[in-house]
């Protein structure tokens, strides 16, 4: 209830920051237009999450929940604009105040005042039509070397297609996720690797949208790790669907995988969050190991880059996550590295590395902008001697 409050104070705050600035030096009809539609809106999106739980995506409910997550980003776009602009009408107060004169009169404020608000309008406008293009087309798939130490002959050209943040739900069904099997297969991967945040709402709602899964082929086979976005939709649930489906889901295990005399080993945790939920998934890269044979190369599935942290004592060779979607969209890619060390790409952590899958699907808003959604094709190396 508190997370609740929280949620609705921080949300409501930023409507009415909106609704402000876009309402201001505006006449009557205007901003009863504009306080309108966001006082609808916002009170559509809380009705949009109940039905989420409770009916899931049908022909009745998708029209909802297109508009409240395609409102979604026209608000991030309308809210960073105008905050943005709220920065510039700072800085000229406060050169206003140290000069002690005024550089603007009450009519060109007013312009000024109504010009801004059009421009991030059509900007907004703009870049949700751009963003939604990009978000539904299919995935680029996105061709990583990664050089591994010590790598035996056999594993050079070991192909991984790794797929994150599905997020088959409101506005993904299984058209989209039919499109990134079509992708993954014709690649002919030696493994598959499913790294969690797969789902938005019950197995119940949604086991026709991710039904498509259960054609993904690889000849080492398909691994799964838990998201947190498993856990908020039932994830003891949502593991049985997957093992179903014909992935091997990794809880806190793992298997290994030979060629000829090589082998590697495949550990997969759970979400980085999850013992909050289940105590008995608390994530544990300790666990994941025991037991493990000695291979010659050890790669970790982890929904969360952080955890690399409780990782690294173990000492793995690749680490494959996602989570951060890398921003997702315009201005959030340019943040997300605040929040995240490992945001989106290859990096290089400790003695191995930590790729960071930036979503192939998309969350909330079904947009993406400056961040193109992806399938990841990781292919392993032995390194190169320069000269």
């Amino acid at each position: 209830m508190l997370f609740f409050l929280f949620a609705l104070t921080i949300f409501g705050s930023a409507y009415a920051f909106v609704g402000w600035r876009m309402s201001t030096a505006a006449g009557p009809l205007t901003q009863g237009a504009v306080w309108g539609l966001l006082l609808f809106h916002f009170a559509a999106t809380f009705v949009s999450f109940a039905l989420i739980r409770q009916v899931g995506p049908t022909d009745a409910t998708r029209p909802l929940f297109w508009f409240v997550y395609c409102g979604m980003g026209v608000f991030s776009f309308l809210f960073s604009g105008l905050l943005f602009a709220e920065l510039g009408w700072a800085g000229v107060r406060l050169f206003e105040g140290v000069s002690g004169g005024s550089i603007l009169n009450d009519d060109r404020r007013k312009f000024l005042l109504g010009a801004v608000r059009w421009g991030v309008v059509i900007s907004a406008g703009f870049a949700s039509i751009w963003g939604v293009r990009a978000a539904r087309r299919s995935p680029d798939v996105v061709e990583v070397d990664v050089p591994i130490d010590g790598l035996p002959a056999e594993l050079d050209g070991y192909r991984i297609a790794q797929v994150s943040d599905l997020h088959v739900g409101p506005t993904i069904g299984a058209e989209f996720a039919q499109s990134v099997v079509d992708s993954v297969n014709a690649l002919q991967p030696d493994m598959v690797a499913l790294t969690g945040d797969f789902v938005d709402g019950s197995v119940e709602h949604l086991s026709d949208g991710v039904a498509p899964l259960a054609a993904l082929k690889a000849q080492d086979g398909v691994f799964f790790v838990t998201g947190n976005h498993e856990y908020y939709s039932g994830a003891r649930a949502w593991c049985k669907k997957m093992a179903d489906l014909g992935a091997k889901v990794l809880l806190n295990s793992h298997a290994v995988v030979s060629r000829g005399d090589a082998t590697l080993l495949v550990a997969g945790v759970t979400d980085h969050s999850a013992g909050r939920m289940i105590p008995s998934h608390k994530s544990d890269p300790a666990a994941a190991l025991a037991g493990a044979p000695v291979c010659d190369v050890k790669m970790l599935l982890a929904h969360q880059p952080k955890s690399s942290v409780a990782a690294k004592a173990h000492a793995f060779d690749l680490q494959l996550s996602g989570h951060t979607h890398g921003g997702q969209m315009f201005p959030w890619n340019l943040l997300v590295g605040l929040v995240h060390p490992f945001s989106r790409g290859l990096y290089r952590f400790g003695a191995g590395w930590v790729y960071v899958n930036p979503g192939t699907g998309y969350w909330g808003p079904p947009m993406r902008v400056g961040v193109p959604s992806e399938i990841t094709l990781l292919t392993l190396r032995q390194p190169t001697v320069d000269g």
